[in-house]
């Protein structure tokens, strides 16, 4: 079975929305506007709408800057919303008191970017897979130490790591300890931001395929945070693409990577070898505007090389222009 094949069978066997998300925005404040005329605001994340099912990986893309971190945190409640709701298996996180929200994290995850940050340097590893399990299944100290042994031989580690501290471990080996940590729950979605951009290039790829191994065979839904397209068309099943906090295009990997619809998808993908064809090389002007100030109407405008005076007009509705495959766009006369 091709891996296309895989990635349409994962997705067509996941059912109905785990997780959805509606309107989600945030706003951090940053002081007074240069017009004195009220707060000034960074807007990290604009209105997002997604959905992700049980069992499915969706990629989420972008330059840095476009927010995909702080939506990965909105998405879990790391960090509160400005607006939107978010709502995981039908529960409105937003609705849930601080001891509700601490007891129903079980069912969902983060692996952060630095591993060797992200683990407690005062603990061993041991303790830091005891500690979840203890925490959210009763467990005694004994069968604690036992189920953490066994979630380190699931990431390829073992039970001679338990006593050791993280400093001592490499980066490869962090992220492996900072994945049988999100498992130890047994949560069934977990956010992956960045999980492989720290790590050697050697590393990426056993990382990725450890992910994309244990994401099948625990049936977890995934949502994968990378500015690497190459890595995110391994692994997902459905891409999100981000710009300045707002979703240009969703479609399936396979339509997103061979017939992108938005300018700023056919951009990012020329980073992919062979994934656009020279003649559709659409070339970026400029650098991301701040989202302290972000452009009116399309924000992807001031860079868009087909922007035409409509653009700075109404925020563009994110519509369906083929069978589930979105963008925010109002050149509809564009072939890319």
């Amino acid at each position: 079975m091709s891996a296309v094949e895989t990635r349409k069978d994962r997705a067509a066997a996941a059912g109905a929305p785990l997780l959805a998300v509606r309107g989600l925005t945030k706003h951090f404040p940053v002081g007074r506007s240069l017009l004195g005329s009220g707060r000034a605001a960074v807007r990290a994340v604009e209105a997002v709408d997604f959905d992700v099912a049980a069992g499915e990986v969706v990629g989420v893309v972008g330059e840095s800057g476009s927010g995909k971190s702080t939506l990965g945190r909105l998405v879990l409640r790391l960090i509160e919303a400005t607006a939107g709701e978010v709502r995981f298996d039908g529960q409105d996180l937003g609705a849930l008191d601080a001891g509700a929200l601490r007891r129903f994290r079980r069912h969902f995850q983060m692996i952060f970017q630095d591993p060797i940050s992200s683990l407690n340097a005062r603990m061993t590893v041991g303790d830091i897979l005891s500690e979840p399990l203890r925490l959210h299944f009763g467990m005694t100290r004994a069968d604690a130490a036992d189920a953490a042994v066994r979630l380190l031989e699931q990431v390829g580690l073992g039970a001679q790591h338990m006593a050791r501290y993280p400093r001592s471990f490499s980066g490869g080996q962090g992220q492996r300890i900072a994945v049988a940590r999100a498992l130890a729950s047994s949560p069934r979605f977990i956010v992956a931001d960045e999980p492989v951009s720290a790590l050697d290039v050697s590393v990426q790829a056993e990382v990725v395929n450890l992910l994309r191994g244990l994401q099948r065979e625990l049936g977890l839904a995934l949502m994968f945070i990378s500015h690497d397209l190459s890595v995110v068309e391994v692994i997902a099943d459905r891409v999100v693409v981000l710009y300045l906090g707002r979703i240009m295009e969703v479609a399936p990997t396979e339509a997103l990577y061979r017939r992108p619809a938005h300018p700023y998808t056919a951009a990012l993908l020329q980073a992919v070898p062979g994934a656009v064809p020279p003649e559709n090389r659409v070339l970026l002007k400029g650098e991301i505007p701040s989202p302290a100030a972000p452009p009116s109407g399309c924000v992807f405008r001031t860079r868009c090389p087909f922007a035409i005076d409509a653009c700075a007009g109404d925020v563009p509705a994110l519509r369906e222009i083929a069978p589930n495959q979105f963008k925010a766009c109002i050149r509809d006369d564009l072939s890319l």
